[in-house]
């Protein structure tokens, strides 16, 4: 990706290049294992907020490298299964699983989230976060998660939030991957929720979490920046000032109250 990169024109463009970012050194440099504001305590809060039970069947879209997925298992005692589009993630979160001894609580699968590879009402809870803006087809992909939950069952989701028009710097294919570009306002997502089915949809804004975020991986570049020049780290140093001219611009963009995250739960009903 270069300075010139300009929004993706195609879904698969879009899936693919998610999927080649958050397998790369990019994503585990600057986001470490959860690749989402809040980390894993946001994930526990979610699991509490759905009220994760030991004897529910979870499925976790978008789950990169498996930290939800094996934090869930080890916290809730839940089986877990982990859907993501790229191979490589899979397989590292599978190894992770096993590290973490909970490989028997812990299952990971290659797939589309708007093409879900699993069977109909098989899941008591679905689980999404910060993946979802990612999506070309919301319709589809929330169309998705009703398909695939039982009637009754729960849905954790947390997700960028946006709140008018953002700065050129945040229509790049980068951040369009950084999940920026197309985040939508809190009520959109709810929207497409309930054209889905979904119901008893509740809004917890968690701006904070961005924040924090954002903040972090700007502190984050600087070194990375640093050892790209020092060829420390097999990254364009272009790359990583095109990420650093981003960052900035998603900070200023939070401190406008342009940008934000919220957590949102909801059920299918019965």
């Amino acid at each position: 990706m270069t300075e010139a990169a300009a929004p993706p024109t195609t879904a698969e463009e879009i899936k693919s290049c998610c999927a080649a970012l958050y397998e790369s050194d990019w994503a585990r440099l600057l986001l470490g294992d959860s690749y989402h504001p809040g980390g894993l305590s946001l994930t526990r809060r979610i699991g509490e907020l759905i009220e994760l039970s030991s004897t529910d069947r979870v499925l976790d879209v978008a789950a990169g490298r498996g930290a939800s997925v094996i934090e869930i298992a080890r916290v809730f005692g839940c089986q877990v299964v982990g859907v993501d589009l790229s191979a490589a993630n899979v397989a590292g979160a599978k190894a992770a699983a096993y590290e973490a001894g909970v490989a028997e609580r812990a299952e990971f699968r290659v797939g589309d989230a708007e093409r879900l590879p699993l069977d109909v009402a098989s899941f008591d809870v679905i689980l999404c976060e910060c993946a979802f803006c990612t999506f070309p087809d919301k319709a589809t992909g929330a169309a998705e998660f009703a398909r695939v939950l039982r009637p009754g069952g729960r849905l954790g989701f947390s997700d960028v939030t946006r709140r008018g028009e953002l700065p050129s710097e945040l229509e790049s294919l980068l951040a369009w991957i950084a999940c920026i570009t197309d985040a939508r306002p809190a009520h959109d997502y709810v929207s497409l929720l309930e054209a889905a089915g979904f119901t008893d949809l509740v809004i917890e804004p968690r701006d904070d979490m961005l924040k924090k975020l954002v903040r972090d991986t700007r502190l984050k570049l600087l070194s990375v920046e640093i050892m790209a020049k020092l060829g420390k780290v097999d990254l364009a140093v272009a790359d990583v000032r095109e990420g650093k001219r981003i960052a900035k611009a998603a900070a200023d963009a939070v401190a406008a109250g342009k940008l934000g995250y919220t957590v949102i739960t909801g059920r299918r009903p019965a």
